[in-house]
């Protein structure tokens, strides 16, 4: 099976490539807009149906997205071509020619007001340009082709890109203390959880089956804690391995204003 993956230099993409090795009967296939021998740029949807058209791939697992929360802000336009318009381009690309989706979204679809995890079928209320741009994308994905899976994950870690577990690390290094938020809750998830998630349901496909087919998935970690338990679990592990480790202190959203406001719960959970 052929599996074209967007977004080559992205968390997720680098955690399939360092899986695949486990799958020898999945091809993956990687692009980007610079750095692989197929340009796909999702901000140019020409780029994109010539990577499809060139690859004829059997799934299109699109792992790119436009990420900056707090600048998609300022750049609405651009993040609303890149996640809400480009994954619906690819789910018609892939319709044409009679491939699957699989599209990555995220917990911010939601405004974070409920006071327990999230499920699938929940109702969506995004309440920044980012998570309205995602939704945007899923809807798009829905429409267009039905031979989809959407994902969405929160909180993504891993030792690649960047992210909030490297970001603690690098801080520990020259701090003694460090002021976390204490108010926000969702699931850290590691980059590995989500790729072997996604390539379990490739086996399936392959071996001529239908898991997760059309549905809106949660692929997250399993333990729900907040920023702040977030960031003293990261360095009571690092410390144990002889890593660097410093106070956390926690505070509010308040004490730590952004531009984009960010969900309080963000706790995601998938039914058995």
């Amino acid at each position: 099976m052929k599996i074209l993956v967007t977004g080559k230099e992205g968390q997720v993409a680098r955690c399939l490539a360092d899986r695949a090795k486990d799958h020898p009967k999945l091809e993956l296939i990687f692009v980007a807009r610079e750095g692989t021998d197929t340009v796909l740029d999702l901000a140019d949807p020409d780029t994109i149906r010539a990577a499809v058209a060139a690859h004829k791939p059997d799934v299109i697992l699109n792992a790119a997205a436009y990420t900056a929360v707090d600048q998609a802000e300022d750049e609405p336009d651009l993040a609303m071509a890149v996640n809400g318009t480009a994954p619906g381009i690819l789910a018609a690309e892939a319709a044409k020619i009679g491939a699957k989706i699989i599209h990555i979204s995220t917990d911010y679809v939601f405004d974070g007001d409920l006071d327990r995890p999230y499920l699938p079928s929940d109702p969506v209320n995004p309440i920044g340009v980012y998570g309205k741009t995602k939704l945007a994308g899923e809807e798009a994905v829905r429409a267009a082709n039905p031979d989809h899976v959407i994902a969405r994950t929160a909180w993504v870690y891993s030792p690649y890109g960047k992210n909030f577990y490297k970001t603690m690390l690098r801080l520990a290094e020259t701090k003694d203390e460090i002021s976390v938020v204490d108010d926000q809750i969702g699931n850290p998830t590691s980059a590995y959880e989500i790729a072997d998630g996604l390539l379990a349901i490739c086996d399936d496909w392959e071996k001529g089956g239908s898991k997760r087919l059309g549905e809106t998935i949660h692929l997250v970690g399993p333990d729900a804690m907040t920023w702040c338990g977030f960031a003293r679990k990261i360095f009571a592990e690092s410390k144990a391995s002889g890593g660097p480790s410093c106070h956390v202190n926690a505070i509010s959203t308040a004490d730590y204003p952004t531009k984009a406001k960010r969900p309080a719960n963000s706790r995601l959970e998938q039914p058995a």
